[in-house]
């Protein structure tokens, strides 16, 4: 709360990108330990079904309505709208009931097949949120790109956020009743496919509701909160020390942070459909590395 009341008052970019690069190690370490949390809960993937569905909730909130607010006082209002975030947080906290430290930690099985199944459930993680944030970050460049109206775009991508909550509602239903490797690879290959779509972001041929670049961000949102919640379930099943919580989060961190820096060097001058090339390129990479520890898990349960 202290670095984001400060980068209100900062007017350097050098001295607040370093500002922002220590809130982003604060904040990271955070969130580290809120998963090193959550992955002591009984239902993994349920757990992290609740977290994205009250993330894209609010998501959708600040993308209909923080945007509009930073021509009329400037950027002071995201840094304080995380504020306000923050003190909710805090508030929150006393809240939280006490465990127990386990006893015997529950590691897998088999140090080298552990560790194995640890790099590849972590780089699915990477791969899979910076190929989803490398195209997030650029979406409303892709709509204008296509010609679509700033204002549709902006409603487009904040109603998107909304459906995403089904995707994590879907978690919470299912947990992993049908398994984690089916169900998480269809839908990797859909968020791929929504992502494709992209390329037909100007078809939009009856209004909205059959705009291509709508129904492609709705697709793309349901799948990528859906997905993550499994992905950062896999990495908190394999070593439910906490640890590889901590790790699949940092994966997570690592690639939203990554995401929108390739990017930014994909683009240059307006190469939106080599961005989108590249994001679907990574993401059939996510699904081979994320069969065999979804495979290992499922035989396990």
């Amino acid at each position: 709360m202290a670095i984001d009341l400060v980068s209100t008052l900062l007017t350097s970019a050098p001295v607040l990108i370093g500002t922002r690069f220590a809130h982003g190690c604060v904040g990271g370490l955070l969130v580290g330990i809120g998963f090193g949390v959550m992955s002591r809960t009984s239902e993994v993937d349920r757990t992290f079904g609740y977290l994205l569905t009250i993330q894209f909730g609010l998501g959708g909130l600040g993308l209909i309505y923080l945007p509009p607010l930073v021509p009329e006082f400037g950027t002071t209002a995201l840094f304080m709208s995380l504020v306000a975030f923050s003190v909710v947080t805090l508030l929150m906290l006393p809240f939280l009931p006490d465990y127990p430290p386990r006893e015997k930690p529950v590691v897998a099985e088999g140090k080298g097949n552990s560790r194995k199944l640890i790099g590849l459930a972590l780089l699915a993680t990477f791969l899979f949120q910076a190929a989803n944030m490398g195209i997030y970050a650029f979406a409303i460049g892709i709509g204008k790109h296509a010609l679509l109206e700033p204002g549709f775009v902006s409603s487009s991508l904040g109603i998107a956020a909304w459906f995403a909550i089904a995707g994590s509602v879907l978690v919470i239903l299912l947990s992993t009743r049908f398994g984690r490797l089916v169900p998480v690879g269809f839908a990797i290959v859909m968020t791929a496919f929504s992502i494709w779509l992209l390329h037909f972001s100007n078809i939009k041929p009856g209004g909205w509701e059959t705009s291509v670049f709508w129904w492609a961000n709705v697709v793309w949102g349901i799948g990528w909160a859906f997905v993550i919640s499994y992905l950062l379930g896999m990495c908190s099943e394999i070593d439910s020390t906490g640890q590889m919580a901590a790790l699949g989060g940092f994966a997570s961190k690592m690639g939203l942070a990554s995401g929108p820096a390739v990017a930014a060097m994909i683009v240059g001058q307006d190469n939106y459909g080599l961005l989108i090339n590249v994001a679907v390129v990574a993401l059939v990479f996510c699904v081979l590395a994320m069969v065999m520890p979804a495979r290992v898990l499922d035989i396990r349960r």
